[in-house]
């Protein structure tokens, strides 16, 4: 239940193994004023040091926007002193909150600014919420930047899509389900189909689970498609999606 999750206190390490032999280290940062003005004050050159991803966090209803931002251009300042070849990326989170007709315009406002204050640097910036995908969507984007050899990944990829003449192939990582990579021959209406076809497997697997099974693969057919999910590698997990739904597994 998130509602239960409290505040970070200073700063949290947590270490997330990816992929098998990839461990990312997470350093999480409270967002309170004390903490904010310690980091640079006797802590930037050990939490700025040896970044790859920095990713901050706006609370798109807070009413100190000013301070946030200020905030936000010292971690930059920061960076660019202790890890220059970064990405940054925003998250401008809980836009659950905000009216529907409303989110696509504010969400490009704050864009536009974060932007603009990020230079010289380059930010990327997702609009986010614990109630439906956009946070998947978000980490699954950051963690890409993350694989090494990632346009080889793709290459072989599309070549396997190719060979079996299917109409996407999707690969996901085994522990966290966040896609990795897929490979698409005809455009797809649904651009989230992605964070939900990795909600759905990973609402399965848990089912599975409290039955004291484990989940190996899964086959979808109907009278449009069929769909295959099973294991590809010891870390990853592949979904086939064929237009013949007569086609063998």
């Amino acid at each position: 239940d998130t509602r239960r999750l409290g505040a970070t206190i200073d700063v949290e390490h947590s270490h997330v193994r990816f992929l098998g032999n990839l461990v990312l280290n997470l350093w999480d940062c409270g967002g309170q004023e004390a903490f904010m003005e310690n980091y640079f004050a006797s802590q930037k050159d050990t939490i700025f040091r040896n970044v790859e991803v920095l990713i901050y966090v706006f609370d798109v209803e807070s009413r100190e926007l000013e301070k946030d931002l200020h905030y936000y251009q010292s971690c930059l300042e920061a960076i660019l002193q202790n890890s220059a070849e970064a990405k940054i990326f925003c998250l401008v989170h809980k836009m659950d909150l905000v009216p529907e007709e409303q989110r696509e315009r504010i969400f490009r406002l704050r864009q536009e600014d974060l932007n603009r204050l990020s230079k010289p640097l380059e930010c990327v910036c997702f609009k986010t919420s614990i109630w439906d995908e956009t946070l998947y969507k978000a980490w699954s984007s950051i963690v890409y930047t993350l694989i090494p050899n990632v346009q080889q990944l793709e290459s072989n990829l599309q070549q396997f899509t190719n060979i079996i003449d299917a109409n996407e192939v999707l690969l996901f990582e085994r522990a966290t389900f966040l896609i990795i990579s897929h490979c698409q021959r005809k455009p797809h209406h649904d651009v989230h189909r992605f964070e939900k076809v990795s909600n759905i497997i990973k609402q399965f697997k848990l089912s599975c689970s409290k039955l004291a099974a484990q989940f190996q693969s899964m086959e979808v057919r109907n009278s449009n498609f069929a769909a295959f999910i099973d294991v590809f590698t010891p870390n990853t997990y592949i979904m086939v999606i064929m237009a013949d739904p007569t086609m063998p597994p």
